[in-house]
């Protein structure tokens, strides 16, 4: 079963469980799947939608920061839980560690001497571990252990 055909279903169990938070959230995935459609003019790979589904998780950790800023935490907590639902479908993200490890293989595999070579150890890491890995995490280890 595809991606998009799972998330199609989970938004029909959704509806009939009366679970308003995953309906909705599943929901605007969905259109923001249908524009994509429409714009690349073909059919949708997996990669294409866990690509927006990454993009929404983004886009809603964004949202979580600005609303604990201005204090509005009940919108935050809307945002982490439309995130924990988004989580479901998206690859396991490495922790800390497993990414270090990941970052310190890719430096030595690629021979770089210099914080010169960030740009091409992060083109790399987000190519090899595409969706299970924080580019901002990766970018931060690669500073930190690139001399």
């Amino acid at each position: 079963m595809t991606l998009r055909l799972q998330l199609e279903n989970d938004v029909k169990s959704a509806m009939k469980s009366g679970d308003n938070l995953t309906r909705d959230t599943l929901r605007m995935i969905l259109g923001h799947l249908k524009k994509l459609d429409v714009d690349l003019g073909r059919a949708l790979t997996d990669e294409d939608v866990l690509g927006v589904l990454a993009s929404g998780v983004k886009t809603r950790q964004q949202s979580v920061a600005e609303f604990a800023k201005a204090g509005r935490e009940e919108l935050a907590a809307k945002e982490r839980a439309e995130i924990e639902i988004l989580r479901r479908y998206l690859p396991k993200q490495l922790g800390e560690d497993e990414t270090r490890a990941v970052v310190q293989k890719l430096i030595a595999e690629l021979a770089l001497t210099s914080k010169a070579d960030v740009g091409r150890l992060m083109k790399e890491a987000m190519a090899r571990h595409k969706g299970s890995v924080d580019g901002k995490l990766v970018q931060k280890l690669a500073a930190e252990l690139l001399p």
